[in-house]
């Protein structure tokens, strides 16, 4: 098994697992703030939770890969009916996203809270240090925010920030995914709601699904 490969994975399912407890279910556009390798992974993740979408624009600072990755995936058979596009302007399309979905190495944000539209769910998943962030504290200020573990309290640069500035408190937190998946804890709670989850991995998981690949081989 390929590391690197089973993390691509690892993360995009994570990702994509939240988005059916946290996006609208009538979700019609996602945008791809990222253009790189976990990009195609975290966009199939993605339409798999939520069957809804039909469209996908990509955006990446070098628009060229942005719109290189969207050709190739408008022509690949597997995503038949489906609308892809590149750009090269986030601020003009974050707010057209029913879920925005970011994977970048920024230490600057780039989604800004007052553009996401209501109802949006933001998928922040680029961070794993407190130098990194993907989106502004008006992003975490207006969203119900979610975690995959207790590290991205101490970890991501979004959460530490903004912890630090008093725009959120630690225990205003809504939950973890294990708590979401159980149902121990409410997800979206309206329509309008804006959610925001944000994950940072761990090796535990990276553990528990090289061995699920190991007895899915070993099985068939």
């Amino acid at each position: 098994m390929d590391s690197t490969e089973l993390t691509l994975y690892r993360t995009s399912c994570v990702s994509g697992l939240a988005s059916k407890y946290l996006a609208r279910d009538d979700s019609e556009v996602l945008v791809m703030v990222g253009a790189g390798a976990l990009a195609p992974h975290l966009i199939k993740a993605h339409l798999s939770a939520i069957p809804s979408l039909r469209k996908v624009i990509i955006w990446n600072r070098t628009v060229e890969k942005a719109k290189t990755l969207a050709q190739k995936l408008q022509e690949s058979d597997e995503f038949a009916g489906l609308s892809f596009e590149g750009c090269g302007c986030l601020d003009e399309v974050v707010g057209l996203g029913d879920i925005v979905s970011c994977a970048t190495n920024s230490e600057a944000p780039l989604v800004k809270g007052e553009r996401l539209k209501a109802g949006a769910h933001l998928d922040l998943v680029g961070s794993f240090k407190p130098s990194m962030k993907e989106c502004d504290d008006e992003a975490i200020r207006r969203g119900k925010m979610f975690v995959d573990n207790e590290a991205a309290l101490v970890e991501a640069g979004e959460l530490v920030g903004a912890f630090d500035r008093g725009v959120i408190k630690k225990d205003e937190i809504g939950g973890n995914l294990v708590e979401l998946v159980r149902g121990d804890k409410v997800g979206r709670s309206s329509s309008e709601q804006i959610t925001v989850f944000k994950s940072v991995g761990s090796a535990v998981v990276d553990m528990l699904a090289a061995q699920f690949v190991y007895k899915t081989y070993t099985r068939s």
